[in-house]
């Protein structure tokens, strides 16, 4: 997806060969218009998939899960991080290590909101290990639902996580795949270098 490409260059920042800060835009302050970009990209490139539900985890991939719920005109389920007060039964949960906080977390959705009849199509901002996508199939498998795929707003595709997914037959969408970064310098798959 260009417009995100181009975003990526403009305003996001190497802080290593590993991490990306892209906060202005994505997952701190969002840019609504970029969002809805990306929300109809992925309706657009599942329309055809018969999607009754969208699951993302908390928090970054809500903006871009909502706007593909919006244009598909779907709900949208978040998976929680941590415990709530009125989240407490009848819960699928499943194990998330996060690399880049160096922790596991158990996230959560309620029974309530995903089933045996959804067809599912996952959202993150990121896939890098593949650890949250990973965390996301297992609460579609506990639901019995079926997964559409996965949709990625920035791959790291010198990163495992993709491959991961793709290995296992998993359809995997990406709208910006990373070939490689450093500071000063990002790569995209489909790119001539210069």
């Amino acid at each position: 997806m260009k417009q995100l490409e181009e975003k990526i260059l403009a305003d996001g920042r190497v802080l290593s060969e590993a991490v990306l800060k892209v906060d202005s835009f994505l997952n701190h302050q969002i840019d609504p218009a970029l969002m809805q970009a990306i929300g109809e990209e992925f309706a657009s490139r599942f329309k055809a998939a018969g999607i009754t539900k969208i699951l993302t985890i908390e928090s970054s991939g809500i903006a871009p899960a909502v706007m593909a719920g919006l244009s598909l005109g779907v709900p949208v389920v978040f998976a929680r991080k941590r415990k709530s007060l009125t989240l407490t039964d009848g819960l699928y949960t499943a194990p998330v290590h996060s690399f880049t906080k160096n922790e596991t977390n158990d996230i959560s959705v309620s029974r309530d909101f995903l089933g045996k009849d959804d067809v599912v199509m996952i959202i993150d901002d990121f896939l890098a290990n593949g650890q949250a996508a990973l965390g996301l199939l297992d609460i579609v498998e506990q639901a019995g639902a079926a997964c559409a795929g996965i949709g990625i707003v920035i791959e790291k595709g010198f990163q495992p996580g993709g491959k991961l997914l793709r290995d296992k037959g998993i359809r995997v969408e990406t709208l910006a795949n990373i070939k490689w970064m450093e500071p000063g310098h990002v790569e995209f798959y489909g790119e001539v270098p210069n």
